[in-house]
């Protein structure tokens, strides 16, 4: 599993001549010493500065503490498992969490994703894919928005701040994972228009990292559980039969 040296002009080298992982803090919470010791030289070797946590209380105290970039979580672990673990991380802020864990069926990836986890990476892994997918989640939380798209909306309920990545509702802030908000964005920036799930999953997923339209349903079940009044009868994000999903601005409608 171990990551092999990349020579100049490899993949790896180019990935890591772009400078994405220059700056970066991962944060690393699993019980197993020696997959940590191996995470943690393969990402230093990428550039990253790396903490890590042996289960998930050490790793509530280091999240804080160290604010990273990004969470690197496994699932079984003593004292506070992967679930609660991520629970309390959503709480904290809308740091991006990737889980690694021994379980790979669909309801497992499933409720991954809705404990708020922004990719899911089973046990046993190739090294180079877990490095594809840390850099995509990080590039999906830096990605420039389009100049030409609206960047803000605000009707009283619902106000977005694309820029600020800020979500608020009634004037609350709204805890939003990395992919909710990158979705959010995208349907927003393209109200009015339906939007078909692999058309979202073109955008807001990258291909390395194997995306399932079931993702996209269990996202937008959750964003409307976040942002409507009543998530069973949304008003925002709607269901067009055959055609996907469209965000609808009440902006007109209310004046």
């Amino acid at each position: 599993m171990a990551r092999k040296r990349e020579r100049p002009g490899d993949k790896g080298a180019l990935r890591f001549a772009k400078g994405l992982a220059r700056g970066k803090k991962l944060l690393i919470i699993d019980d197993d010493p020696a997959l940590v010791r191996l995470l943690k030289l393969n990402l230093e070797i990428e550039g990253y500065e790396v903490y890590s946590a042996l289960d998930g209380v050490e790793g509530l105290r280091c999240a804080f503490a160290h604010r990273p970039n990004l969470i690197i979580l496994d699932l079984m672990m003593p004292r506070m498992d992967g679930w609660t673990t991520c629970q309390r991380l959503r709480q904290m802020g809308n740091t991006p969490i990737i889980m690694l864990t021994a379980k790979g069926a669909i309801p497992d990836r499933v409720k991954g994703l809705s404990e708020g986890a922004d990719d899911y990476v089973t046990k046993p892994f190739d090294m180079e894919e877990l490095l594809l997918r840390i850099e995509a989640v990080l590039r999906r939380a830096e990605r420039a928005d389009d100049p030409d798209k609206p960047l803000y909306y605000d009707d009283g309920w619902l106000r977005l701040d694309l820029p600020a990545r800020s979500v608020l509702r009634e004037g609350i802030p709204v805890d939003l994972t990395q992919k909710e908000l990158s979705l959010l964005a995208y349907l927003f920036t393209n109200a009015g228009k339906p939007l078909r799930s692999d058309e979202i999953l073109d955008r807001v997923w990258l291909p390395e990292e194997d995306p399932i339209p079931e993702l996209v349903k269990v996202h937008v079940r959750h964003l409307r559980q976040k942002i409507e009044r009543e998530a069973q009868n949304p008003q925002y994000i709607l269901t067009k039969r055959g055609r996907g999903y469209m965000f609808r601005s009440l902006k007109a409608q209310n004046g």
